[in-house]
């Protein structure tokens, strides 16, 4: 998958031996037998090695030129691989690549990407490989979540060390059970992790839900949505009242308002929702409207700071206590590990995804738990 992704630039987080130094070499070789210049960067010189043996013995065996003191690998081509490191990223600056594979990049400077590689792939369209066990909500995984809205740009990919079928089960199991959990997960399981300071505590314990395709006989269902703006998603968050689980999330943008609406309606109709609870904010108005118009149930949610400061503590809340149930979605997942929360002067709160970064997941959730979270009035 990771290989075939016709993305400029992957992002890969992946477990502890899954195989991500063997995809970034012969990435490399693949890059340097079509005569391009490919680099392999590490965090350290000591930990550039992982790259530089199989390059070296590879190289070695394929009849090419290894310059030992430059660590450097020459095909008969001309195309090479060269391994660096990250220690200062100034000394990264200068030549232009074609591919540049970052290992262990999670635990490497971020100077060392945005100023020095990044503008080395400008003048010849180079890509790049990011691979690396996570370490927390980084800037490996704010570039995991631009990965995840996808583009023609970016692309990432998640898998477990499990996922490789050459490692024995049993040794995984045996890991497990003799490390802490924190890093068991981090480790193995490739999972980034709940920062302390989140607004949003357990989410991973809380991302157990299955999605439903309709609605089941017998239940209600209500749907919360964050109308997008311009440059933002329109998400629908439907969840069954009484079990209070979220069945399913439509999560799109970039569409005309006459495809939203016709979208809004016929996922209303497909579970039957006793109301869906859209943002009249802005844009959000028209869409109501339309949506009225259509004879269908809507209950208007107008967003200030102290509306806003509300949803999001009832919502935060549901987490702490485990009385919510949500879909594992990676892109949902991320946006709640990633919310921000900060106290003003006044003494309120003021909720936001970090900078670059979207929540509209985050919003529809919260308003449609403004209404399960207290929806005896919706059960007969």
């Amino acid at each position: 998958m990771v290989h075939k992704s016709q993305a400029r630039f992957k992002v890969l987080a992946a477990g502890r031996r899954w195989g991500k130094t063997r995809l970034g070499v012969n990435e490399c070789l693949d890059i340097a037998s079509q005569g391009g210049r490919a680099w392999w960067v590490s965090p350290s010189y000591k930990t550039s090695e992982v790259g530089w043996r199989p390059l070296k013995r590879i190289g070695s065996k394929i009849g090419a030129e290894v310059r030992l003191v430059d660590r450097q690998v020459i095909l008969p081509g001309g195309g090479s691989v060269q391994v660096r490191s990250a220690d200062d990223p100034n000394s990264l600056r200068g030549e232009g690549l074609d591919f540049v594979v970052l290992d262990e990049c999670a635990f490497m400077k971020e100077a060392a990407w945005v100023e020095a590689l990044r503008p080395s792939l400008s003048d010849r369209q180079g890509k790049a490989l990011f691979i690396s066990t996570p370490k927390g909500h980084n800037w490996f995984w704010r570039h995991f979540q631009r990965g995840l809205d996808g583009g023609d740009e970016w692309a990432s990919f998640h898998y477990p060390t499990s996922s490789n079928p050459y490692i024995v089960p049993d040794e995984i199991e045996a890991a497990r059970h003799s490390l802490p959990e924190r890093i068991f997960l981090q480790e193995y399981e490739a999972q980034f992790l709940d920062d302390a300071g989140g607004v949003f505590r357990r989410v991973m314990e809380c991302a157990t839900a299955t999605e439903l395709d309709s609605a089941r006989e017998g239940r209600q269902y209500i749907a919360g949505v964050d109308v997008a703006t311009l440059v933002d998603f329109t998400v629908v968050s439907v969840f069954d009242v009484e079990s209070k689980e979220q069945v399913f999330m439509d999560r799109f943008n970039r569409v005309d308002y006459s495809v939203l609406e016709d979208r809004l309606d016929a996922l209303y109709r497909r579970f039957n929702l006793d109301a869906m609870v859209i943002e009249a904010n802005s844009i959000g108005q028209s869409v109501i409207e339309a949506m009225v118009d259509r004879g269908l149930s809507i209950i208007p949610f107008t967003t200030t700071s102290g509306t806003k400061q509300a949803a999001i503590q009832q919502l935060q809340a549901a987490f702490e206590h485990g009385e919510i149930t949500i879909l594992p979605d990676p892109i949902q997942v991320g946006e709640l590990q990633s919310y921000e929360g900060q106290r003003t002067p006044s003494g309120s709160w003021k909720y936001a995804a970090p900078e670059g970064l979207h929540d509209d997941t985050v919003m529809a959730m919260a308003i449609a738990w403004e209404s399960v979270g207290g929806s005896s009035w919706l059960i007969s």
